[in-house]
């Protein structure tokens, strides 16, 4: 390949120029004078800055030169270059002028000698983008508690090794089904496709994982097959892609409902390990048992507050038997209130009467029949007065419900504790409760007669 340069002697012979306004100049004239071009040699020297850029050097048998490609053109390569390898790179020529050195500015770039097949990947990547098949709004999310988990591999493939040891570690207790297919091989896409599909169709396991291990881009082409890409997209259940190392992508993990970047964290991600789901489900039974003996506190604080508020016969009756007394107690006075007063003002009088009266013998001898009179009359009163509170506190008395018991009389309470007074309230067969005058009893009714 011959690149000609179109250089001009009055640029470099009209001033005398500085370091820096030399390497600006050189660096134009790289930048206009050769195109983008595709340069093939060995990765060395790889590193992967924080900011995301990458820096190597590319070379070959007889020279090197260092290369640049920066994060936004990194992001789309699709795997992560190692040294030693043997890639292709449409880079642009520059000059870096800090240091006057010549580099490459790499926008693409692919794995050398796969460059047909890199194309067909990024062109097939392009329309099942187009698609909506790598949308993530139609991602699923995989069951945290799957019954049972496919995996579609080859028997013989050390990925199945590793999910199954991966599986057995992390949860014992879950039912692994295997579809068997080559993983590589010129029928290796469709048997793929085949045992995906067998797997929607059969529906018997809730995640399905799609695994094989490291290797070239031609080991892992099985995976980058529209009709696999599809067979994914369809499938009923999530579908976990663990498709060769971290730094490998195939159209597979695009479409896949969660891409992985080995199969043993395909596995992983499949299933919740037991260890932690035991830890959770003791956490939650401590959390159950809490909260069973707070509703039991609080069941026992309101049981305690009812039985407060509840009132027993007996203190019914207290009740009421102080409130007799109360009652006893304020005739008593009420009857004695007006004698009293009576007898105050007679005393008034009489007093009123010897300071004013005249001292006479006939008018004393009236005043004291008067007296006399007087006395007569309020112990006639008074008798009256007497024989009427007896009469009120007898009357009392067989009001008493505590005496009325005593005579060998009973209340008779059915079962909802409200006193019965007629037979017809009452069935056979039904418990009533019986107040005596010392005690209660409890019975059952066997015959009701009728009141004659």
């Amino acid at each position: 390949m011959t690149i000609g340069f179109a250089v001009k002697d009055d640029v470099f012979a009209r001033d005398i120029l500085s370091v820096a306004q030399l390497n600006q100049a050189v660096g134009q004239l790289l930048e206009r004078s050769v195109p983008p071009i595709w340069v093939r040699g060995e990765v060395s020297n790889f590193t992967q800055a924080a900011s995301g850029h990458w820096y190597f050097t590319l070379k070959d048998a007889r020279a090197s030169v260092r290369t640049v490609m920066f994060r936004s053109r990194a992001a789309a390569v699709g795997f992560v270059p190692r040294p030693g390898d043997e890639v292709e790179v449409r880079a642009r020529v520059s000059l870096y002028e800090p240091r006057g050195d010549y580099q490459l500015q790499a926008d693409a770039m692919r794995r050398a000698g796969v460059g047909n097949l890199y194309e067909t990947f990024l062109r097939l990547k392009e329309t099942l983008a187009a698609e909506g098949l790598f949308d993530p709004q139609r991602k699923r999310v995989p069951l945290r508690l799957p019954r049972a988990i496919g995996v579609v591999t080859s028997l013989h493939a050390a990925a199945l090794r590793d999910v199954l040891s991966a599986l057995a570690r992390r949860a014992p207790q879950v039912e692994v089904i295997i579809y068997p297919a080559p993983v590589q091989g010129a029928d290796a896409a469709a048997r793929l496709a085949g045992q995906v599909a067998v797997a929607s169709a059969r529906q018997e396991v809730d995640t399905l994982l799609l695994v094989r291990g490291g290797g070239s881009i031609e080991d892992l082409w099985s995976f980058n097959d529209e009709a696999l890409a599809r067979a994914v997209a369809q499938c009923a259940m999530p579908v976990i892609s663990g498709v060769g190392h971290e730094t490998d992508f195939t159209i597979a993990d695009f479409v896949a409902d969660v891409r992985a970047p080995t199969p043993t964290a395909a596995a992983e991600l499949a299933c919740v390990a037991r260890g932690d789901l035991l830890a959770e489900l003791g956490h939650v039974t401590a959390r159950l048992a809490r909260a069973q003996q707070r509703r039991l506190d609080q069941a026992g604080q309101r049981l305690d507050r009812a039985s407060a508020q509840l009132i027993s016969p007996a203190q019914r009756l207290a009740h009421q038997r102080e409130r007799l007394s109360t009652l006893r107690h304020r005739l008593a006075s009420a009857a004695l209130r007006p004698l009293a007063a009576s007898g105050s003002r007679l005393t008034v009088l009489a007093q009123r009467l010897a300071r004013r009266g005249p001292q006479t013998g006939r008018g004393l001898d009236r005043v004291q029949g008067l007296t006399r009179r007087l006395v007569r009359g309020q112990q006639a009163l008074l008798a009256e007065r007497r024989a009427r509170l007896q009469a009120l506190a007898a009357q009392l008395r067989a009001l008493d419900p505590e005496n009325t018991l005593a005579r060998g009389y009973a209340v008779l309470r059915d079962a909802q504790g409200q006193v019965v007074s007629q037979a017809a309230a009452l069935a056979p067969g039904e418990g009533v409760t019986i107040d005596l005058a010392q005690g209660r009893v409890s019975a059952d009714i066997t015959r009701i007669e009728s009141s004659r």
